[in-house]
This record gives structure tokens, C-alpha cells and sequence, in this order.
């Protein structure tokens, strides 16, 4: 991410509307119990919500050597910190119940690499386990938050066929003006 943006993820302003506002939306009438995978924490706004909500047995899955670094420091050994890729999770087969995916689809470069991620998202969990997660839909103002910096929006209207195709089931996405959620099922 560019510094901004950065900075921007890491501020108080953001973790009101993440942690207030999209996180609870994102985590409606879903149950947090067994093994919980957040894949791109960032500066971990959503890890520090998760361990606050009790959820026990937390890995992140960060790209970025330094925010993980930064993570293992501030979370110690609440949070399994795995620096890794989301395209090839160096994860076992069906070790999550839950797997989280907050406002980082947009920072894979590619459709085919968000695609990849899904895929991993779906191999990594348990039979009956759910993806969840959420995004900023594209606006003037995102563009601008990344300049110099990957962003590629992701359409909520074709989000629902990219999850089937990734295999999983009772697929849902919900959007407002400004963001989405989705939440899907591996059968």
C-alpha cells in the first residue's frame, strides 16, 4: 500500500467505520467457534476486533513481511501470525471453520489472483465452513486513496458467480452504495 493509504488503514477514522460499522455487518448471525483465518490483516484493526469478540484460535495471513512483524509484536500469542500469500496459502486443507477476507480483495492485482485467493479461501476450509468478508466499491475517492498503489475494485454483481465457481455454496452479496459483503458456504 502507499504511504497514505497506510496511514489511512492504520487511523482511528477508519477503525470506527471498520470496526463499527462494516466488521459487525460482516459478521451478522455468524458464529466465530473453531479455528478462525483472517487473510490480509494489514494493520490488524480487524485481528484486534476479532480477539476482542473472543475468537481463540486466530491465524492472519499477511503478504507483507513488516506488517507481520508488526503483528507477531502487538498480538504476541493471541494471533498465529503466517506471512504468506493469499494466491497459494501455505495452509492445510480444511483447517478453518471461518474464513475473513475484509477490504483486501481490492489490493489483488489481478482477477484471476482474487480468483486464486477464493480458491484457497475455499480449500483451507472445513465441510460447512463459511467465507465472509467485505469491500469498498469503486468511487472517485478510492481511486485517489490508491494512487501508486494496487487496486483492482471487485464487482459485487459478478462476485456471486466467482464464488460458485471457487466451489462454494449458498452464496450471498449484499451491497450499499459505498461497500459489500458476501458470505458463501463450502459444501
Amino acid at each position: 500500500m502507499n504511504r497514505f493509504h497506510n496511514r489511512y488503514c492504520a487511523s482511528e477514522k477508519w477503525k470506527s467505520v471498520m470496526v463499527g460499522e462494516i466488521l459487525p455487518w460482516v459478521l451478522e448471525d455468524l458464529e466465530l467457534s473453531g479455528p478462525v483465518l483472517e487473510v490480509g490483516p494489514g494493520p490488524g484493526l480487524v485481528t484486534e476486533a476479532l480477539v476482542r469478540y473472543g475468537v481463540e484460535d486466530l491465524t492472519t495471513l499477511e503478504i507483507e513481511q513488516g506488517a507481520a512483524d508488526r503483528l507477531r509484536s502487538r498480538f504476541g500469542d493471541a494471533v498465529r501470525v503466517v506471512t504468506g500469500d493469499g494466491e497459494d496459502m501455505a495452509l492445510p486443507d480444511g483447517g478453518f471453520s471461518t474464513v475473513l477476507c475484509c477490504t483486501m480483495l481490492h489490493h489483488v492485482p489481478t482477477t484471476a489472483g482474487q480468483d486464486a485467493v477464493l480458491h484457497e479461501a475455499f480449500r483451507v476450509l472445513q465441510p460447512g465452513g463459511v467465507l465472509a468478508g467485505s469491500d469498498s466499491r469503486t468511487s472517485m475517492r478510492m481511486r485517489i486513496y490508491h494512487i501508486r498503489d494496487n487496486f483492482n475494485p471487485v464487482d459485487p454483481g459478478s462476485l456471486g458467480d466467482r464464488l460458485e465457481a471457487a466451489g462454494f455454496r449458498q452464496v450471498q452479496v449484499d451491497a450499499t452504495e459505498s461497500r459489500f459483503r458476501f458470505r458463501a458456504v463450502k459444501s
